[in-house]
């Protein structure tokens, strides 16, 4: 029986969303994983997110707390908000207080991927703070480590990512993922897709 990764993610400007269909086609790159992207509830009014500049969401569909319990592993993906996962991400999160309960979720693997406007503007500490999220749902945190080799000591060029997970700048908004932070995502889903059999097959 196949590995049932989900991709969950929330992205405001799309740079989230593109590192998401890296991270799939990594996770696909691996025989024996069924992958899948999900987007989370959007909070904001339409009225609101036109005034932010907003582009319109993907066809990808929405995730509800009850599809969480058929995976075995999960990949989740939000830009940053002071430092944290942004609210809508956080939103979706407190929704999951019945399978919590239960602890349905306890013992999967799970990764985290995020964006960020500037060098300083949580990296770390979004990915950092999301971990409390993993903990009390009991899940498994899978970093890459430096796992992807040379790319992790790149010093020359802007490059997002960290141990903790795969990474971009969004800078004003009109940057995009570069092909090092591109490679990174793929990397993510390849290695974390691996964990996730070896946590199947041991099962």
């Amino acid at each position: 029986m196949a590995v049932k990764i989900y991709i969950i993610y929330y992205s405001m400007y799309g740079h989230v969303a593109t590192l998401a269909e890296e991270i799939k086609k990594g996770a696909d790159s691996v025989e024996g994983v069924e992958v899948k992207l999900w987007q989370v509830p959007e909070t904001l009014p339409e009225e609101v997110l036109g005034k932010m500049g907003a582009p319109p969401k993907s066809d990808v569909p929405i995730i509800t707390p009850s599809d969480l319990a058929e995976a075995d592993g999960f990949l989740l993906g939000f830009p940053t908000r002071f430092g944290m996962m942004a609210a809508q991400f956080k939103a979706f999160m407190d929704s999951t207080g019945g399978l919590w309960g239960t602890q349905q979720l306890a013992g999967k693997p799970a990764g985290i991927f995020y964006s960020t406007a500037s060098q300083g503007g949580g990296q770390e500490t979004t990915a950092l703070t999301a971990i409390t999220q993993l903990v009390h749902h009991g899940m498994i945190f899978v970093p890459i480590g430096y796992t992807f080799g040379a790319g992790m000591f790149e010093i020359e060029k802007v490059k997002g990512g960290s141990p903790y997970g795969a990474g971009t700048y969004a800078g004003d908004g009109t940057r995009q993922p570069t092909e090092l932070e591109l490679g990174q995502a793929f990397h993510q889903g390849k290695y974390f897709s691996g964990i996730a059999k070896k946590f199947k097959g041991t099962a």
